[in-house]
């Protein structure tokens, strides 16, 4: 008998790369709950990996500024799967004026009147500008279609386009990025149970989300709909496995970093000024009235 070939060493190199378009069947698995899970990443180690690629959004925050670029990412994803905890992370370090998240309300009478896209494209950047749409044009193929906010007619042509749509936003030097992040059936319920169950989070749980708990199947069918329809080469869909938070937010935003191209410009901090000297008669501090009272 020949020697028995040994097993190649799996690799402990991690990847990047977690764009992974869902099927049908990796909807149900997820539904049904896996147990292929990673263990739980700790908070120590978690916190030292946020911090790196916080810092690494700074820099990509210069390079947008310095090279004029505009960016677009879309977060979209089922209730309670987390978009708003990494939008949050993204942001937390760099400068509003950069980053600009938006968030739209119902559209108003006047708004739905207009044309689909147009209350979506005021909001998009100039140059030097990073645009995040929690939540984007898609609830159309999501919230709008499922609960029947629109006609079939208008779900339809937003599928058919969106690719189009999109495609003029990538020919006039828009950098798109579009999420999904995507949540098992048994964590959505335990993330729903904890907002019920915590007084400081109540405010997060909606009649429609309670819709979406009960229309679970009919939100899985419209998904694979839209992705099916506007996963397209010039602005993929973009998976994020979403179950466990913390490696989820470590993900997109490596995977952020990944994708649009910058370096790091280089930072030469000034010494602070002397201060200029008093003029004769000037008061020594301004005369406060109202002071907040010291309870702490």
């Amino acid at each position: 008998m020949g020697k028995k070939k040994k097993k190649n060493k799996k690799s402990n190199k991690k990847t990047k790369d977690i764009t992974v378009v869902a099927t049908a069947d990796e909807h149900v698995a997820a539904a049904e709950g896996s147990d292929d899970h990673p263990v739980k990443l700790k908070n120590k180690a978690y916190l030292q990996e946020m911090e790196k690629l916080q810092q690494e959004l700074v820099h990509l925050q210069e390079w947008v500024k310095k090279e004029g670029l505009k960016v677009v990412i879309v977060f979209e994803g089922r209730d309670a799967a987390g978009k708003g905890g990494v939008i949050k992370r993204i942001t937390e370090r760099v400068s509003p004026r950069v980053y600009r998240v938006v968030a739209l309300p119902a559209p108003s009478d006047r708004e739905k009147t207009q044309l689909y896209f147009q209350r979506y494209m005021r909001h998009f950047p100039a140059a030097g500008e990073i645009v995040l749409f929690d939540r984007s044009w898609y609830n159309r193929a999501g919230v709008e279609h499922v609960m029947g906010f629109c006609s079939k007619t208008e779900y339809e042509e937003f599928l058919s386009n969106s690719p189009i749509f999109e495609a003029a936003m990538v020919r006039a030097g828009i950098i798109l990025i579009k999420y999904f992040f995507d949540v098992g059936q048994q964590e959505q319920e335990r993330r729903f149970q904890r907002r019920i169950n915590d007084p400081m989070r109540q405010w997060k749980l909606s009649p429609m989300d309670s819709e979406s708990y009960r229309r679970w199947w009919d939100y899985t069918a419209a998904i694979d709909r839209m992705i099916e329809a506007t996963d397209t080469e010039h602005a993929p869909w973009h998976i994020v496995k979403a179950d466990n938070k913390r490696r989820a937010r470590l993900n997109c935003i490596s995977h952020i970093l990944s994708v649009i191209p910058y370096k790091k410009t280089s930072y030469k901090p000034e010494a602070l000024p002397k201060r200029k000297r008093r003029a004769p008669h000037a008061p020594i501090a301004p005369r406060f009235k109202n002071f907040v009272p010291e309870v702490f």
